[in-house]
C-alpha cells in the first residue's frame, strides 16, 4: 500500500516516542560527570574489595584441604613403603634370577 510523505511524516510525529532533553549548565554537567567518575570508582572499590575477600576464603579453603591431605599422606605412608618395599625386593630377586 502507498504511503504518501504527509502520512509518513504525520505517523512519525505523533506515534514516535518523545525524547526528553535536559539543558544544563557547564558547570552543572561537571558536577554530574564527577559524581558519576565517583559511582564508579566507588563500585570498583567495592568490586576489589568482594573479590580480595572471596580470593581469601578459597586460599583458606585450598590450604586446610592441603593440610587434611598432608595428614592423611603421613599416616599412609609407613604402610605404603611397607607395602612397596617388598615389591621392590621381589623385582631385584627375580633381575638376579635371571
Amino acid at each position: 500500500m502507498y504511503t504518501s510523505l504527509f502520512d509518513t511524516v504525520l505517523f512519525d510525529s505523533f506515534f514516535s516516542p518523545m525524547r526528553t532533553v535536559y539543558v544544563v549548565s557547564d558547570s552543572q554537567l561537571e558536577e554530574i560527570k564527577r559524581k558519576q567518575s565517583q559511582e564508579e570508582l566507588d563500585n570498583l572499590e567495592a568490586s576489589r574489595k568482594r573479590l580480595e575477600e572471596n580470593y581469601q576464603s578459597r586460599i583458606k579453603i585450598i590450604d586446610e584441604r592441603e593440610h587434611e591431605l598432608h595428614e592423611e599422606l603421613k599416616a599412609l605412608g609407613p604402610a605404603a613403603e611397607k607395602k612397596t618395599k617388598p615389591a621392590a625386593e621381589e623385582t631385584e630377586k627375580c633381575a638376579v634370577k635371571a
